[in-house]
């Protein structure tokens, strides 16, 4: 059925070609296709979808919509819009005139587009480019026919593209069928005649002329089509005669870019025409690479050398060229060179040229850009002077502007010519560093500021005049630049000394006074201080030194308190910038408020309860508290008071001990521990924080210190004072106190007889010496008995009279030095041992040792003296039941003293007094 109709369309429009000519290739997709005329086609794999093949004949099920037939077809419905699907005739490589004859059938049940088909012929393989012929809308349920006529030959071969884009609408369908190749001419689309190469120079229109044979339907379109795919419309098409014409294509000032494969296309509803490709030359006109060469310059002349070996751009070259201007003149003149040097005459003296080549090669607008320019100056003569009239116009403290008189030709005598301000100064007042600058003035320039000076300061200048022939200087002349705000002090500069109420600071003058100094400004603030007790920030304070000081104390701060700092200086023109610094004071030692202490609140045996009153920080609160207690011993015996400050190495009773100092710590206490005043019991065999509070020995005197310390970076402070004196047993003289010191008497008395003993023995011997026959000897045995024994006696009385005396020494030189509240020892930087005027008097008296009186009578009897030792005994013996034995017994052990340590103990002290007894029983 197709056959039969593609018969009738070729009957309705006269075709000229035989209807028994066979094509000489086509598709008509019957099943019965003739074996003469091979059929070639595919199916695009880069595509959407595929068109797809049908054979509809009477009695098949199909849609109503379609024709019957064998054929390709699209149904618009089952695809989404804007996919394609693409067949590909077979290559084609003609060596005649041809034609492309295909049908097609665009239908629509409604009337909606069921999309587009379009038509691509690819050259060669090369890009597919734009479409050269398509139709869209609904054209009934029929076939129409179509033609290509391509105007491409062999050696050259093309594809025919049949491509089927779907529409929104999305409704009807697609179809293709018979695809013939003719060998004739296309009765329904022109063909082009050879297109040809078209070769321009940049910047110049170009212009393709395609000529075509055939008719030209009114709505015929035609374009220039680039390989690209860009279209150009036709600026005119021309009847040359009834069947041909001539169609222009103008394209306007082309370059490099344009360059490309175009080629002519007609559309019609009927069929296109396509013309072979033909190539678009551009040439760009030569420019040369490098400036001209300078030979050699004079006053008036200039000697090049064209230097046109390299150029940019096509050739070939048949003119060559100088162009040569003013720098700065209006006009430039062209001379025509036929040698490679060429000298330019007539020219200005010290005037600036630029001279270039110019290039031409045939063609319109083959004249190339001129090259780079050789920029040359003729000669100069020497300058007449230097410039005059140099004077200042304004002058500030960092700058100084002058100005002189304006230069002229008859000045300069070159128009190339260079003034040079040159100026220097010296830094510092030690002139040993100098700064020496030379700026180059603009043209036309006679006023200049000089910047980045420093104040106060003497600028020497001078001008000078110079050209390529000379130069010629000016006078120097000085300038002395206004005062400014002084710069700020080096931060290094600041040297101080800090104490604890007060602060020595030092500063250096400015490195850049700027001027006279006139005062200094320190200026002073507490930013950061450790003490609770002190507010901050606190007000600010501020006192002015005049220029020759350079240094202040400060009091009457706050200890351990820091203080921001800021010096600053200050000359007619107002303050420098202030340099910061912070200090902190020094911390003093905490203080004590004892100045009501009372006397201790209670004593034992072992123990001793004081009251402990909180310290006061003074620039940091307080650590720690620490009770030490002393063993207060004879003076060659106890602690240096110079030895160490206070007490600043923690020391535990055990390593005291084994050292053998006096003194230990009894206890340490957090300084939260102590809000308030509390007691506390020295000796309670308690542990604080680490230290062991042992048993106090009664025999032992003590002196209990109470000591507060402040740590604040680094830095320690120590403040100790003597809460408390307990007394051993033996210091009392009182009647009270008999009990408390009968245990050292019976030692003293212990040692008498010990004495005795020796002197009874020693008179034993005599006895017997005499019983032997010496009686003259007797005497004097008995006389030095008696001497000795009163040297003897005199000794030991000298002896305990010393202790005593001594004892009495220490208690009277202890008052002595509190009362002028002179302390033994010393705080560490500041803090030391105080002592309350309350407490001089030690603890209260009570018994101790044994608990009773030594007499069965319970009368308490007084120590008795080494010369009463004889009616003591007598005494003894009239006391029923109490003797020496009952004179030396220690009720419990009790640890004794040096001196104790040194003599046998009690029950040898009892032998010899009971030996004592029975001689003295038997002398006369």
């Amino acid at each position: 059925m197709a056959r039969a109709q593609a018969l009738v369309l070729a009957l309705t429009f006269q075709l000229c070609a035989p209807e028994t000519e066979t094509p000489a290739a086509g598709c008509t997709f019957e099943e019965t296709s003739d074996p003469a005329v091979p059929c070639e086609y595919s199916q695009a794999q880069y595509d959407d979808f595929q068109w797809e093949q049908v054979r509809i004949h009477p009695g098949t099920r199909a849609p109503a919509d379609l024709p019957h037939g064998s054929y390709l077809v699209v149904n618009a419905s089952q695809h989404a819009p804007g996919q394609r699907a693409h067949v590909i005739f077979q290559s084609l490589s003609e060596n005649d005139t041809h034609c492309v004859q295909f049908s097609y059938f665009l239908y629509s049940r409604d009337g909606h587009s069921p999309g587009t088909l379009g038509i691509y012929v690819r050259v060669n393989g090369g890009p597919l480019g734009s479409a050269v012929w398509n139709m869209t809308g609904s054209h009934g349920r029929q076939w129409h026919q179509a033609e290509l006529a391509v105007s491409t030959f062999w050696p050259n071969e093309y594809q025919v593209l049949f491509e089927a884009l779907v529409s929104p609408d999305r409704r009807g369908y697609m179809g293709l069928d018979d695809i013939l190749l003719l060998s004739y001419p296309c009765a329904k689309a022109p063909h082009f005649s050879r297109l040809g190469d078209v070769e321009v120079n940049a910047g110049q229109n170009a212009s393709f002329q395609c000529m075509a044979a055939g008719r030209a339907a009114e709505a015929e379109r035609f374009l220039l089509q680039r390989q690209s795919g860009a279209l150009v419309p036709a600026a005119g098409v021309r009847h040359i005669s009834h069947r041909r014409f001539l169609a222009t294509f103008p394209l306007v000032a082309v370059s490099r870019e344009d360059q490309d494969l175009y080629r002519c296309v007609s559309q019609a509803p009927r069929g296109a025409g396509v013309s072979n490709f033909a190539e678009l030359i551009v040439k760009e006109p030569p420019t040369p690479i490098a400036p001209p060469q300078l030979l050699r310059a004079g006053p008036t002349y200039l000697i090049i050398q064209l230097n046109t070996n390299s150029i940019i751009g096509d050739g070939p070259i048949v003119r060559k060229e100088i162009e040569y201007r003013m720098a700065r003149g209006p006009w430039a003149e062209v001379h025509a060179v036929s040698l490679q040097t060429y000298k330019l005459w007539h020219l200005d003296p010290d005037t600036e040229y630029e001279i270039s080549v110019l290039l031409t090669r045939p063609g319109d607008g083959g004249t190339g850009r001129p090259g780079p320019p050789l920029v040359s100056r003729t000669k100069c003569a020497e300058p007449m002077r230097a410039p005059k009239g140099l004077a200042f116009a304004e002058i500030q403290a960092r700058q100084l502007t002058v100005q002189w008189e304006p230069l002229g030709y008859n000045v300069t005598r070159c128009h190339t010519y260079t003034v040079s301000l040159c100026y220097h100064y010296t830094l510092g007042s030690s002139h040993n560093q100098t700064v020496r600058e030379c700026v180059k003035m603009e043209r036309g320039v006679s006023r200049y500021t000089i910047k980045n000076l420093l104040p106060y300061r003497n600028v020497h200048v001078r001008l000078i005049l110079a050209n390529p022939e000379g130069r010629k200087e000016g006078k120097e002349v000085t300038f002395q630049t206004d005062e400014d705000v002084p710069g700020g002090i080096a931060a290094e500069s600041l040297t101080f000394t800090p104490l604890e109420d007060m602060i020595f600071l030092k500063w250096e003058e400015p490195q850049e006074p700027n001027g006279l100094i006139t005062q200094y400004e320190i200026s002073y603030q507490s930013v950061e201080s450790s003490d609770p007790a002190v507010n901050v920030p606190g007000p600010r304070r501020t006192i002015s030194k005049l220029r020759n000081e350079t240094y202040h104390v400060f009091s009457n701060l706050h200890p351990g308190t820091t203080y921001l700092f800021s010096v600053r200086a200050r000359t007619g023109k107002g303050f420098g910038q202030a340099a910061l610094t912070e200090i902190t004071t020094n911390i003093s030692a905490p203080s004590f408020d004892y100045a009501d202490m009372p006397s201790p609140l209670g004593e034992s045996e072992n123990t001793i309860t004081v009251l402990l009153r909180p310290a006061q920080g003074r620039g940091a609160p307080i650590s720690v508290y620490q009770v030490i207690v002393e063993e207060e011993r004879p003076r060659r015996l106890r602690r240096e008071p110079g030895s160490q400050d206070c007490f600043p190495v923690p020391l535990t009773f055990d390593a005291a001990l084994a050292r053998g100092l006096v003194h230990y710590f009894g206890a340490e206490l957090a300084a939260s521990s102590l809000p308030e005043a509390m007691p506390f019991t020295v000796g309670d065999n308690q542990t604080y924080r680490g230290f062991w509070n042992p048993p106090l020995e009664p025999r032992k005197a003590y002196l209990i210190y109470f000591q507060a310390a402040s740590h604040l970076k680094g830095e320690t402070r120590l403040n100790c004072i003597r809460l408390a004196r307990k007394a051993a047993c033996k210091e009392s003289k009182q009647p009270l106190e008999v009990s408390q010191r009968s245990e050292e008497m019976g030692l003293i008395l212990g040692i008498c007889a010990g004495g005795l003993a020796v002197l009874i023995l020693l008179l034993g011997a005599i006895i017997i010496i005499i019983r032997k026959g010496k009686p003259v000897n007797m005497t004097k045995a008995t006389v030095n008995y008696r001497q000795e024994k009163t040297h003897m006696m005199s000794a030991v009385d000298r002896s305990f009279t010393d202790q005593s005396t001594l004892q009495e020494d220490e208690r009277l030189g202890l008052s002595f030095m509190d009362a002028h509240g002179y302390s033994p020892r010393g705080d560490q930087r500041g803090g030391g041992v105080t002592e309350a005027s309350s407490l001089l008097g030690g603890s209260p008296r009570r018994p101790c040792g044994r608990k009773g009186s030594p007499y069965h009578t319970g009368q308490l009897h007084p120590a008795v003296r080494v010369a009463d030792l004889l009616q003591h005994i007598n005494q003894m013996k009239t006391a029923e039941g109490y003797g020496f034995k009952q004179e030396y017994e220690v009720p419990g052990p009790v640890q004794l003293g040096p001196l104790a340590r040194a003599f046998p103990g009690s029950s040898s002290l009892w032998t010899l007094a009971a030996l004592s007894w029975s001689l003295d029983g038997s002398l006369p």
